[in-house]
């Protein structure tokens, strides 16, 4: 216990130094996207939405936008393919929407490494088995990431974030962080429109018992994981 405890720590020590490193070294990059995302799409420039963190506790998760607010005749927004835009595909594709989250690494909401936080109204449809995922901190890149990311089930990818719950080490933490950055730099394994190729969790489990209460209405794609 006390090794895990140490552990734990040291974990924590490494996603602040590394975001802070990352952050810093990036504020060049980081201002460019935002201009050109303010120039393309307009306001606002990042995405923010409530997801559910550790013991399921709400935060207020950071992302650069990658969708337009496109309407149909009917004034409803657009599905999310076509909303995305050019400069969103090539952001999700080479995963740099994902740097606003290194902000939250530093205020403690995630970690480098664990869980993908999924959208707070998908909480009923987990079951108790899966709700072990939200026993450790969310994370911009995990076991499931690297194992598929969006090409594989719903399914697929909780057994994988039970697995990293229940087999979680600094070592497993490192494989998973080096074969991140090898499938960014390589581009494998990216969808940059999820609803393309899997339904919602809440459509493919519509008949599964809802766990919990009332659940918010969410504004973005499904997980962007």
């Amino acid at each position: 216990m006390k090794n895990k405890r140490f552990q734990l720590t040291v974990k924590r020590a490494i996603d602040v130094a590394i975001s802070v490193v990352v952050l810093l070294s990036c504020l060049p990059l980081l201002g460019c996207v935002a201009l050109l995302i303010r120039w393309r799409m307009g306001r606002p420039v990042l995405f923010r939405q409530q997801r559910p963190g550790l013991l399921e506790r709400p935060f207020l998760l950071y992302k650069f936008r990658t969708m337009n607010d496109a309407r149909g005749e009917d004034g409803e927004l657009l599905s999310d393919g076509e909303r995305l835009t050019r400069l969103g595909r090539f952001l999700r594709r080479t995963s740099l929407d994902e740097l606003p989250q290194l902000w939250n690494v530093l205020r403690g909401d995630m970690s480098l490494i664990g869980p993908r936080p999924m959208r707070w109204d998908y909480l009923p449809y987990f079951t108790p088995r899966e709700r072990l995922r939200h026993t450790v901190r969310p994370g911009i890149t995990g076991w499931a990431q690297i194992h598929g990311r969006n090409e594989a089930s719903w399914d697929q990818r909780f057994a994988n974030d039970v697995w990293y719950v229940e087999n979680w080490s600094l070592r497993l933490d490192l494989h998973i962080l080096v074969t991140t950055a090898i499938q960014v730099i390589s581009g494998r394994g990216v969808v940059v429109d999820p609803g393309a190729t899997m339904k919602n969790l809440d459509e493919e489990r519509a008949s599964m018992a809802p766990q919990t209460g009332d659940t918010t209405e969410s504004q973005e794609t499904k997980n962007a994981a």
